[in-house]
Parts: structure tokens; C-alpha cells; sequence
């Protein structure tokens, strides 16, 4: 197995990926738009198959998210801790004495230990409160 890493992917990529999850679609106009609007692109390739991509949203400023997937495939073989590493790296180089980024991610049951690792803490009610969502669409299947 020879993994590259691309800071691009395209919106047929990340669809394939999101299959291999389970996932449903996404609107490949409103799927580009998330890709051009990210701070920052890290996608794994295996040979020229896209099989994960890690995508952070910051402003510059003390508060960043990263969304990443993966096809379940590779889940035990260093590719999520790679994405994530490289995105992590990348803020990193971005403080300046004095700043700090507050760096949020959503992980699935059973991955808790992948990211603590790499330094995240489990998010309790006490210390930042409940996370909650919505999610606006005119379709029936929701992810």
C-alpha cells in the first residue's frame, strides 16, 4: 500500500468516499462550494483512489473545525491520524506568541482513543456545553 497526500480533491472523489461510508450524495454544486470555501485540503490517495480527506474551517482567528472521512477500508492503517496530523501541523505553523485555536471534531463511537492521541479531549457539558445541530434540507434522507 503506497498512500500519497493532496492538498485537492474533487467533488467526485469526496462523493466516492462518502459511498463507501454509507453516507448519502451530497449536491455535487453545494459539495464544491465546501471544498473552495475550506482553509485548508488534505485527501489520502491509495495509488490514484481517493479513500479520505480532511478539511478545516478556520477564520484566522481562536476557533477552527475539521471535517474528515474515510473509506472503512482503511481505518486501521495511520490514514485518519495522517489527515488529521497534517491539518493540525498546518495551524500549528500558523500561532504566533500569545494565540491559541480552540480545534473541534466530530468522532465516531469507538475512535475516541485514534484522536486523544493526537492530543483532543473528550468535550463535556461543563466545560462546553451540549453540542446540538440542525440540518436544513428540502430532502427526506438525512446524515
Amino acid at each position: 500500500m503506497d498512500i500519497t497526500y493532496k492538498n485537492v480533491i474533487s467533488v467526485d472523489e469526496v462523493n466516492a468516499i462518502r459511498k463507501s461510508m454509507g453516507f448519502r450524495q451530497n449536491n455535487p454544486e453545494q459539495l464544491q462550494a465546501e471544498l473552495e470555501g475550506s482553509t485548508l485540503i488534505v485527501a489520502a490517495y491509495d495509488e490514484n483512489k481517493a479513500i479520505g480527506m480532511a478539511r478545516l474551517l478556520w477564520d484566522g482567528g481562536g476557533g477552527a473545525n475539521i471535517f474528515d472521512i474515510l473509506n472503512p477500508e482503511y481505518r486501521t492503517q495511520g490514514v485518519e491520524n495522517e489527515l488529521v496530523t497534517r491539518t493540525l501541523d498546518f495551524l500549528r505553523g500558523k500561532l504566533k506568541p500569545g494565540f491559541g485555536i480552540q480545534v473541534d471534531i466530530r468522532v465516531w463511537r469507538g475512535q475516541e482513543s485514534l484522536y486523544e492521541e493526537l492530543g483532543f479531549q473528550i468535550s463535556t457539558p461543563e466545560r462546553r456545553g451540549i453540542p446540538m445541530h440542525i440540518c436544513l434540507t428540502d430532502q427526506i434522507e438525512l446524515t
